[in-house]
């Protein structure tokens, strides 16, 4: 015969039971939750002088270097440890540091390896990165806006008279677009500026020669070319930022699975990063 519980054994089933389906449901809503929960909502847009103020630091940088940058900036959270890298790695140039990036079988995406060879920027951004952060959001939710700012800042520094050709770089205005172009153009140098003063009226007798410097000159061979070195262009008129000839097509919709088709594919060997260059003491 079956056993007959007694009543405080039945009582003791019934609120094990009880808690189970409390547990159950309480499980089934989570998932339900999680389920429908909705995806990352799109940044707030940003207003045309929030982007001015948004660029102005790296509006006159030459079009090549401002074409990595402003893609470089969508994966802000990659860059930190980029910039560590390039600056434990400052002593290697050239095709050395070309073969370093691949030998180390670096993680990041290519936008990010193509500035390895500029710790000074690569420093910038990741010392603000709330900056970068906003600019990469922006990159991929307005990128037209941001270029039409690029444009407004490269504009007014031209009309004030500081935005001006020189041995490192060439200013060049066509059908109202400001083109900034590397005067050699294996040979980038970054300018250094104060946004203060470039994009303000002088007072009467300053001068405005002594507006800019630049950092040493940054050659950039073919070596590169893997990491969209091979002629990245802006093309202002369609809004367009192209590498290997091929637009790059990252927006907010697809930042996740979006991965730009490289003439020169960067493929990583399969496996973890390796560390093959001992740092230099300096």
């Amino acid at each position: 015969m079956p056993e007959r519980l007694s009543p405080c054994r039945l009582t003791d089933l019934m609120s094990h039971s009880s808690i189970l389906r409390k547990t159950l449901v309480v499980i089934a809503l989570a998932t339900l939750g999680s389920l429908s929960a909705p995806a990352q909502p799109m940044p707030v847009r940003l207003s045309p002088d929030q982007l001015d103020q948004l660029v102005a630091r790296i509006a006159l940088y030459p079009d090549p270097l401002l074409a990595q940058i402003l893609t470089a900036s969508t994966y802000w959270n990659e860059i930190p440890e980029a910039a560590a890298w390039a600056d434990q790695h400052s002593y290697l140039k050239g095709d050395a540091l070309a073969a370093a990036i691949q030998e180390d079988n670096l993680p990041w995406d290519p936008s990010i390896l193509a500035l390895l060879p500029f710790p000074s920027v690569l420093d910038m951004l990741a010392r603000d990165p709330a900056w970068t952060e906003q600019l990469g959001n922006a990159v991929l939710t307005q990128r037209q806006d941001v270029m039409d700012a690029v444009q407004r800042m490269r504009r007014k520094a031209m009309d004030y008279g500081y935005l001006q050709s020189n041995s490192y770089m060439q200013v060049v205005s066509d059908g109202g677009y400001v083109e900034i172009l590397p005067a050699n153009p294996g040979v980038i140098y970054v300018p250094e500026y104060d946004p203060v003063i470039v994009f303000s009226r002088p007072a009467r007798g300053f001068a405005i020669s002594g507006v800019f410097r630049f950092g040493p000159g940054i050659t950039i061979g073919a070596a590169f070319a893997p990491w969209g070195w091979a002629t990245p262009v802006i093309a202002w008129r369609t809004h367009d930022i192209i590498f290997d000839r091929h637009p790059w097509e990252r927006h907010w919709e697809n930042r996740v699975a979006y991965v730009h088709p490289y003439a020169h594919t960067w493929v990583r060997r399969e496996g973890p990063r390796v560390e093959r260059h001992e740092l230099r003491h300096r």
